[in-house]
């Protein structure tokens, strides 16, 4: 398979194209992959415009929680778009080709989206601990300019961050063979084809990181304690079955996105994980946007109900 065009520089071969190694040669399980994938894939963009329908069209929904729900769908929907496409088409037609640019340009949308994930979900939890924990005081402190600056924010940092990385990433030239052992174009392994000058980027990416995904994850840690120690003391049972409802779903997607992203990015890189690392970034690159739209619309009465209203409608 050719690497496309390729010129030698420094006695080092300089490539245009990588190579997705995706999930391995087995011939026999593409048909099963790309048709589980499509279905995840349509299921996901399905549920989570339908989530943002939901919540821009019925009033009962125009309250912070599904404000910043809404924000989490187009989030997820893009995020989904960003990185299935290309592995179906991978998986469907057997080219496993991509331009350096186009590798890029995956990149920066998979950067900028996963941040801006991390802080709609620390929002998330933080209108949660303010209706749990300051109910007299949520509907000031959560006012509909508090929940713009908060979804606004997100955005910015997020576009900030990822388009400086990008902007470094985008000056590198590539060497070697240019195969990518992963089914989207990931920073490290991109870092890891690089043919000299990644001190700064890796460096940037680490300052970047350090401070973009502690801090988000921390004030989610912080409000989910503040939160299961305000209910564990409300003396009705019921009153704890309705609070634990209210925040367990919005818990699920927390726990899931967290949890996989940690073992991929934090933990050392070792020969026994990295085998493991495309079936943990599988959770949250895929399953996660997939439970979102599950999650709020199985598990939601409110949701359920707008889904009601609507459907009688057609």
């Amino acid at each position: 398979m050719t690497l496309g065009q390729k010129v030698e520089m420094d006695n080092q071969t300089v490539i245009t194209e990588f190579i997705l190694l995706g999930f391995g040669d087995l011939p026999e399980l593409q048909t099963l992959l790309f048709l589980v994938f499509l279905l995840i894939y349509v299921v996901t963009v399905a549920g989570n415009l339908l989530i943002v329908v939901l919540v821009v069209t019925d009033p009962h929904l125009h309250s912070p929680m599904y404000f910043f729900l809404a924000n989490l769908s187009c989030v997820e929907t893009c995020y989904s778009s960003t990185i299935l496409p290309r592995l179906l088409t991978c998986l469907l037609t057997g080219d496993r080709t991509i331009s350096i640019s186009r590798c890029i340009a995956q990149l920066y949308w998979f950067a900028l989206l996963a941040c801006t994930e991390c802080y709609l979900l620390a929002a998330m939890s933080y209108d949660r601990y303010l209706a749990i924990c300051k109910p007299l005081r949520y509907s000031v402190l959560m006012n509909g300019r508090s929940c713009l600056r908060l979804a606004t924010g997100s955005w910015l940092w997020a576009f900030v961050a990822s388009t400086t990385g990008i902007c470094l990433m985008s000056q590198l030239t590539f060497c070697g063979l240019g195969e990518i052992d992963h089914f989207f174009c990931d920073l490290n392994p991109l870092i890891k084809r690089a043919c000299h000058g990644t001190e700064l980027i890796t460096r940037l990416s680490f300052i970047l990181t350090s401070i973009g995904v502690p801090f988000p994850f921390l004030l989610t840690l912080a409000s989910y304690i503040c939160i299961i120690s305000t209910i564990l003391r409300i003396p009705s049972d019921t009153g704890k079955q309705k609070a634990f409802s209210t925040c367990s779903s919005h818990l699920t997607v927390v726990t899931l996105f967290y949890g996989t992203i940690t073992i991929v990015y934090i933990i050392p890189d070792t020969d026994t994980l990295r085998d493991l690392n495309k079936v943990f970034s599988v959770f949250y690159t895929v399953l996660t946007p997939l439970a979102n739209p599950l999650i709020y619309s199985l598990r939601n009465k409110e949701v359920r109900q707008a889904l009601r209203k609507i459907t009688h409608k057609l």
